[in-house]
């Protein structure tokens, strides 16, 4: 491969909503690929992916040791693309939240931008079935992002978003350590420390139909200790410098 799109969809049992989410993107973009990065999901989702690869040479699997987090499956399929040569790099949920008729809007900005965020809360933006408690959590937790780190990013902590692989390359992705949702704003806020483009696009986001959700109290946490240590940490080098 040299060249071209790569959406990379991590999964940890999502055999039941893999299947359409894969030909919506086949439909939606028909000359990206598709990484299925499966951290050994017991639910047989990564031979349910190898099924649908061997009928279709655009579908590609990447089977992981076991469940590792989102991050660090992100960062394998980042590996594996940039090895291989694709020119954009995107990463979208396995759930259908993350709508693969919208993802010609991401890249559509793609060559005016290093990276483009489908954003809920930029106008334009929605969110369909969520509970009050989940898009206080979700609003809350971007503008904590943005006053923490002083930027000016509406959706901080989507996970639908477009690189290119000029830009991955100077994130200096081998000593990312964040997993969960804070790996978004990790690799967000090096982005912007970086100087490069990122430009939000609007998007409507769909809550899962089937399935379990992965939110859990431990990555919130770990999103609000991470923050805070960053923007310490960029407020201490501030103060330092005008001194």
């Amino acid at each position: 491969m040299s060249g071209g799109v790569l959406v990379i969809i991590p999964t940890y049992n999502e055999s039941e909503s893999l299947p359409g989410v894969i030909g919506r993107v086949r439909a939606s973009v028909p000359d990206a690929d598709i990484l299925v990065a499966d951290d050994n999901s017991p639910d047989g989702t990564g031979r349910l992916a190898d099924g649908l690869a061997a009928s279709d040479p655009h579908i590609h699997v990447l089977h992981r040791p076991g469940k590792e987090g989102l991050g660090q499956a992100y960062l394998a399929g980042f590996a594996w693309g940039l090895e291989r040569g694709y020119d954009v790099l995107v990463e979208m949920d396995a759930d259908g939240s993350h709508r693969p008729e919208e993802l010609p809007r991401l890249l559509a900005q793609i060559p005016h931008s290093d990276v483009v965020l489908g954003s809920r809360w930029v106008p334009g933006g929605a969110v369909v079935n969520w509970p009050v408690s989940r898009r206080i959590l979700s609003q809350g937790g971007s503008l904590y992002t943005r006053l923490a780190l002083g930027i000016p990013t509406r959706d901080a902590t989507g996970g639908y978003r477009a690189y290119r692989a000029s830009a991955l390359a100077e994130l200096d992705l081998a000593t990312v350590d964040s997993n969960g949702y804070c790996f978004q704003i990790d690799l967000l806020w090096r982005a912007l420390q970086r100087g490069l483009v990122v430009r939000e696009v609007p998007i409507t986001f769909v809550e899962r139909e089937v399935g379990t959700s992965k939110m859990s109290g431990r990555i919130v946490r770990e999103a609000l200790v991470n923050v805070a240590r960053w923007g310490a940490g960029h407020r201490l080098r501030q103060i330092s410098g005008r001194s």
